[in-house]
C-alpha cells in the first residue's frame, strides 16, 4: 500500500482541513490525477496523487483538520489484494447545489461558510466557473447591516486573508532568523530586449503578445543552467538540488496576500507557453483553483515589482529554497554606450542568497548571466 499524506505546501504550513474528496475507494488513480481538495491558510489547494493504483481506502473525512505528513488515505497498487474496508464509500464532503454548479475549492467552502447557494451565482471564472470573489459578492448583496452601534459580521474573505498574512509573517521571520541573507543587485540595460519585445509583439496579434514577465522568467531560468546552488533546497543542513528548474512566479492574490506557484521546467519552454501558463496560473490563483505541486515545487522564485512602480527591491527568501530574484520598473537613464552618454531603458535587478548554499562569487556570476541573457532576447 502507498501512503497518500498530507503534503507540505510551503514553509509555514503546518496543517490542512480536508475539504472534499474527489476520488472514492475502488477509483483507479494516476500520477497527476486530482483526487482531494485542502484549505490551507492560502486558500483551497487541490491536491495531486503522485503514483498510479486504485484508492484503497480514505483514513481521514472532511472537515478533519490534520498535521502535515499526517496519512490521508492508502492507494492499493497493482496486483495487491482488496481490502474489506476499502468497500466503505467515502464522503464526499459537498453539498448537492455545489455537485451541480462549477466552482473553485475556495468557493464551494465560502459558499458553505456564508451559507451561499451556488446555484444562484453567476460565474466569473475561466470557462464560467465560480470564484471566491463570485461568493463573496453574491454574500455582500444579501448581508443585511449591522445595528447602528454595533460591528457588522465579518466574513470569511477578512478571516482568510488575516491567517495568510499571519502565516507569511511566520514563514519569513523564520527565514531572516535562520537563513544568512546576501543581497546583490545590477542595473541591466534592456534597450535592445524592450525593442525586440515591441517588435516582436507588432507581428503578433493582440491574444498572442507577450509580456516582460515572460522573458524575466525564461532568463532567470538559463541562468540557473550554469549556476545550479541558486536552484533547490536547503534541507538537513545541506543543499539539496532541484529535480527541475521550477520557477516560482509571486503573484498578489485580491484582497490581500500572496503565493508563487511553479512554472514547471522553466528552462525548457518557449516564451508562447511561459506566457499561456502564466496567465492561467495568475487566472487559477485568484480563482483559487492552484494544484498542490504548483505550490510545493519552485526551486526559485522571482518577484516583479515594476508594475508597482518599485524600481529596486531586496526580497526576502522563502524556505527552504535558497535564492530569490527580485526585478523592478524599467526607467530611462542616462547611460554610457562606446564612451558616449545615451538615454537607455535600464532594470534593477536583485537577488538574495542562502550563503550556507551560494558564496558571493556564484552569485554574482549568476547575476552577470541574467544580464547576459537580456543582451541576447532573440535568443530567448
Amino acid at each position: 500500500m502507498i501512503e497518500f499524506r498530507m503534503p507540505a505546501l510551503g514553509a509555514d504550513m503546518e496543517a490542512g482541513t480536508l475539504v472534499q474528496w474527489l476520488k472514492h475507494p475502488g477509483d483507479p488513480v494516476a500520477r497527476g490525477d486530482i483526487i482531494a481538495v485542502v484549505d490551507t491558510d492560502k486558500g483551497a489547494i487541490e491536491i495531486e496523487v503522485f503514483n498510479d493504483g486504485v484508492l484503497d481506502r480514505a483514513l481521514i473525512e472532511p472537515g478533519q483538520k490534520v498535521p502535515v505528513g499526517t496519512v490521508l488515505a492508502l492507494i492499493r497498487e497493482a496486483g495487491e489484494a482488496i481490502t474489506v474496508s476499502s468497500l466503505a464509500p467515502v464522503a464526499a464532503g459537498a453539498a448537492p447545489g455545489e455537485r451541480r454548479a462549477r466552482a473553485s475549492p475556495a468557493a464551494r467552502k465560502t459558499a458553505q461558510e456564508l451559507q451561499v447557494d451556488l446555484a444562484s451565482v453567476t460565474g466569473t471564472g475561466p470557462a464560467g466557473a465560480i470564484t471566491l470573489d463570485d461568493v463573496q459578492r453574491a454574500a455582500s448583496k444579501r448581508r443585511v447591516p449591522a445595528p447602528e452601534g454595533r460591528p457588522a459580521p465579518a466574513v470569511a474573505s477578512v478571516d482568510r486573508a488575516a491567517a495568510m498574512r499571519a502565516a507569511i509573517g511566520a514563514a519569513m521571520a523564520r527565514s531572516k532568523r535562520e537563513i544568512p541573507h546576501l543581497y546583490l543587485s545590477t542595473t541591466i540595460d534592456m534597450t535592445r530586449t524592450l525593442a525586440w519585445l515591441a517588435a516582436e509583439n507588432g507581428r503578433r496579434p493582440v491574444e498572442r503578445r507577450l509580456l516582460l514577465i515572460a522573458l524575466l522568467l525564461k532568463t532567470v531560468a538559463r541562468a540557473a543552467l550554469g549556476v545550479p546552488e541558486v536552484s533547490g533546497f536547503w534541507r538537513d543542513n545541506g543543499f539539496q538540488r532541484g529535480a527541475g528548474i521550477h520557477v516560482g512566479c509571486a503573484i498578489a492574490l485580491r484582497g490581500g496576500g500572496l503565493v508563487a506557484p511553479a512554472v514547471h521546467d522553466t528552462d525548457l519552454k518557449d516564451l508562447d507557453s511561459l506566457m499561456r501558463e502564466v496567465l492561467d496560473l495568475v487566472a487559477r490563483a485568484r480563482a483559487g483553483t492552484l494544484r498542490s505541486s504548483e505550490l510545493a515545487d519552485p526551486t526559485i522564485t522571482v518577484t516583479n515589482l515594476g508594475d508597482l512602480g518599485v524600481e529596486t527591491a531586496f526580497g526576502v527568501i522563502y524556505p527552504p529554497q535558497v535564492a530569490l530574484v527580485a526585478f523592478g520598473k524599467p526607467v530611462e537613464r542616462p547611460w554610457v554606450v562606446d564612451g558616449r552618454i545615451e538615454p537607455r531603458t535600464v532594470l534593477a535587478a536583485t537577488v538574495s542568497v542562502d550563503h550556507r548554499a551560494i558564496d558571493g562569487r556564484r552569485a554574482g556570476q549568476f547575476l552577470s548571466a541574467i544580464d547576459r541573457g537580456f543582451q541576447s532576447p532573440e535568443s530567448l
